[in-house]
């Protein structure tokens, strides 16, 4: 590759490199490989790890209540700046602002170790999500500046074992710092956000050792509106979809939130129309048929994958009565499952080329595994759940990385940034909008489940012999953290009053209390958990189908030969050439 003359932001490779312009050998893109999923593994394992101790953090800080708060602004900050990412680096180059992403996100998470209240973390939180939002969409940005789409599907299998690595590390970790009282003279679950910091800084030494991209910075205005128009519309909108569940979807709160983010989408179409070519999402990409098909599933796919899944470790944990660290090492067959499909599906793109039928095919597979998943109930057996798991991950290994090369090779190469952070994107919404519905779905049904299911449990003799046993418990003066919990289904089962603030009333709460309870009083509260999760399961399933047809709409699209940067050198060619 030629030298750069100063139109790059990063450091080209020396000249005579490569034997063709803009090419990279298989060890050159190892060696820029280890930096990429160094910050991948930066971003995923920050995500198990934090989801895994929330609870613990919640309750040292006092905020129970506030918890919901920390996740959705983390989230809202992640998700507005994807697309920002995936500009800016279309325009600037990849190098620094990768390295940017991943100093905000240190800063930020050693922010979050020193928080002293829910409140302060939710803004630390959303101060470090402004460095996630670069982590996940510039890796896979770079990666199609220097590999071609067909020879990328190659590379898959690094990025599925980064996330299964995090995905089974981050529960073992989280739950080790959530159960330390103290590390090197902080909190335990302090060391949640502070062990991002070590990993971050090698992060960084190795992206600015190893990252030798060659890039030409082409000047074009920078889509402030469209920018800012998208905050007005994300902001309210992602604000709702987490809390609408909580504040009720009908309370002036919530209609605030749609009327303004409705205002915001309205202003984000009329800024991106006015700036064409040079919006943050340009409207013509949805001219292209492969393109809006990839966004229209991306949007259906994120709701099934990522609400669908977020189920299982609830049903593991409250169901089985698993910790967080094992119900993390629960979903390995699921991480397997993942891992396998993408590997097979890469080998086969990377010499055909062509990987409509792969998301056709995973999304029928992830459509059997929920169908599967539908079926279980409180007394299924581990293995069985297990096993069905395997076939939902082989399914969405099938879905993720051929939707994403589709989306790059069906936009020009200068693009490809924006064209990968959209994809990223709109996945994300529609997990957000997933996770919302979903979560509102379990929780509104799973009071009338447990009254079923207890109703059910308390016409037998065992049930009565448990009840009477803590009876003569509490009037011996044996008082435990559940008595008064049995004391109201004493009155549930003489068909009197409860008090609206009872634990009963509360249980979905905090469910860690019906792992104290008595197993056959314990019964009935995981029957309807796992009646109001199967519930959801029948609906993804539904969704699953939802995604099958939309796939079937993606054109046969020809993965590029050429990676970004060798399409990009060879215009430049033809452009001197011409201009010769």
């Amino acid at each position: 590759m030629t030298t750069n003359t100063g139109n790059s932001d990063t450091d080209s490779v020396s000249a005579g490199t490569h034997a063709v312009p803009g090419e990279y050998s298989h060890k050159q893109v190892l060696t820029i490989l280890t930096g990429l999923l160094l910050g991948m593994f930066l971003g995923s394992l920050d995500q198990t790890i934090v989801s895994t101790s929330i609870r613990t953090i919640a309750d040292d800080l006092h905020g129970l209540a506030a918890q919901a708060w920390v996740t959705t602004a983390y989230l809202i900050t992640s998700t507005i700046t994807t697309p920002i990412y995936g500009k800016l680096g279309d325009l600037w180059g990849r190098k620094k602002l990768f390295m940017f992403a991943i100093s905000v996100f240190i800063v930020g998470s050693v922010m979050c170790s020193f928080a002293t209240s829910m409140y302060q973390l939710a803004a630390f939180r959303a101060f470090q999500g402004l460095g996630a939002g670069g982590l996940f969409t510039l890796v896979l940005a770079i990666i199609g500046d220097i590999v071609s789409p067909r020879e990328r599907a190659k590379y898959t299998g690094y990025f599925m074992a980064t996330f299964a690595t995090s995905s089974v590390l981050g529960p073992v970790i989280g739950g080790f710092f959530a159960g330390a009282p103290t590390i090197l003279g902080l909190t335990g679950w302090r060391w949640v956000f502070m062990v991002n910091v070590p990993i971050g800084i090698v992060a960084l030494i190795v992206v600015f050792r190893t990252l030798h991209v060659h890039h030409v910075r082409r000047p074009a205005p920078i889509d402030w509106m469209g920018a800012a128009a998208l905050v007005v519309a994300l902001v309210p909108l992602l604000t709702v979809a987490e809390q609408g569940q909580k504040w009720g979807w009908g309370t002036g709160r919530s209609i605030a939130c749609f009327v303004i983010g409705a205002v915001g989408v309205i202003a984000f179409l009329a800024a991106e129309a006015r700036m064409g070519r040079n919006a943050l999402i340009p409207l013509g990409l949805f001219k292209i048929k492969a393109a809006s098909v990839t966004v229209v599933a991306s949007v259906v796919v994120g709701a099934a994958l990522f609400g669908g899944m977020m189920m299982l470790p609830l049903y593991l944990q409250i169901v089985h009565g698993a910790s967080p660290t094992k119900s993390g090492l629960l979903m390995l067959p699921m991480v397997l499952g993942m891992m396998t499909a993408a590997l097979i599906s890469g080998k086969i793109t990377s010499v055909t080329g062509k990987p409509r039928i792969f998301p056709i095919f995973g999304s029928a597979i992830f459509t059997v595994g929920m169908l599967l998943l539908a079926q279980i109930t409180a007394d299924t057996h581990l293995w069985l759940v297990m096993a069905f798991m395997l076939i939902l991950g082989y399914g969405v290994g099938n879905c993720m990385q051929p939707l994403l090369l589709t989306m790059q090779s069906a936009v020009p190469p200068q693009a490809i940034g924006m064209a990968t952070s959209s994809a990223t994107f709109f996945r994300q919404i529609g997990g957000t909008i997933g996770v919302a519905v979903f979560l509102s779905i379990l929780f509104g049904t799973v009071g009338s489940h447990i009254g079923d299911a207890f109703g059910d449990a308390a016409r037998t003799p065992a049930f009565s012999a448990a009840m009477q046993k803590y009876g003569e418990q509490a009037q011996a003066g044996h008082q435990s953290p559940n008595t008064e919990l049995v004391r109201e289904l004493k009155l549930q089962q003489e068909g009197r009053p409860l008090p609206s603030d009872g634990i009963f009333a509360t249980i979905t709460d905090d469910s860690s209390v019906i792992n104290g309870l008595d197993p056959v009083l314990a019964h009935p509260f995981k029957v309807g958990f796992a009646q109001s999760i199967v519930k959801v399961f029948w609906i993804v399933s539904g969704i699953g189908v939802l995604a099958f047809l939309v796939l079937l709409l993606m054109p046969d699209v020809e993965l590029r030969d050429q990676s970004a940067a060798a399409a990009a050198a060879a215009q430049r060619a033809a452009a001197a050439e011409s201009a010769g």
